[in-house]
């Protein structure tokens, strides 16, 4: 699973496994990306999966490669970007798009994920705000831990992740979603390997998460249930 819905799945399984004695090892993973553990990247060279959830859009490409089943299918929540800064300092005005654009101008630094979100902003966002620039040297890329972790060390002043992730770190305090107006929304969905060593258990857990018992653990992990 993609780092977006990992911690909601991490919760779920603890009572799934309770109700119907059935082992999940949930496996993080980066969702897209050059890394060479991106679930795309361990799919490919072999390593062996029941289960797949990360972003939508990812999921579809694995699907047209061959290496997730078309059916079953289910989408799991919806995810939004997020900004978040060390715990204890002051939390900078993010409530409009005016008030957004000079937190960025006014940050030390800043630190966005290699990621969908991160690319969202570097490569659509920023641009569109006419900001690349202005926003180039105090700038960074995280890419093999949550950017929430560098914010915790002091290493950045501002992050921006899914709030889904940003959740799931220590040491920072999160100061909300950045405006409706330049919000990039990230669909998660699941879906059953093809060479799922264990197919019906596999589905019957993607059919779990969209059953009112999940509902809970994905909404608190910081997704918007879809169900």
């Amino acid at each position: 699973g993609s780092g977006g819905v990992v911690s909601a799945m991490q919760t779920i399984v603890v009572e799934y496994e309770k109700a119907t004695g059935v082992k999940v090892t949930v496996l993080p993973s980066p969702a897209i990306g050059d890394n060479p553990m991106a679930i795309s990247s361990r799919l490919e060279r072999g390593e062996r999966a029941d289960l797949v959830l990360t972003e939508d859009a990812a999921l579809n490409k694995l699907i047209q490669l061959g290496e997730v089943q078309r059916e079953p299918r289910v989408d799991v929540g919806k995810s939004f970007i997020a900004m978040a800064v060390r715990q204890g300092e002051a939390k900078p005005d993010i409530g409009s798009v005016d008030a957004f654009r000079k937190t960025l101008l006014d940050a030390r630094s800043l630190a966005y994920s290699n990621s969908t979100s991160g690319l969202y902003l570097s490569h659509l966002l920023f641009p569109r705000m006419k900001l690349t620039e202005q926003l180039r040297d105090k700038s960074s890329l995280v890419d093999n831990e949550p950017v929430g972790a560098a914010v915790a060390r002091g290493d950045v002043q501002l992050g921006f992740q899914q709030l889904s992730e940003l959740k799931a770190v220590p040491g920072i305090d999160i100061v909300g979603l950045i405006p409706d107006a330049v919000q990039k929304m990230t669909l998660y969905s699941g879906g059953v390997t093809r060479t799922s060593a264990h197919p019906e258990e596999a589905a019957a857990l993607l059919q779990y998460l969209s059953t009112p018992a999940a509902r809970l653990a994905i909404e608190e992990s910081g997704l918007t249930p879809v169900h």
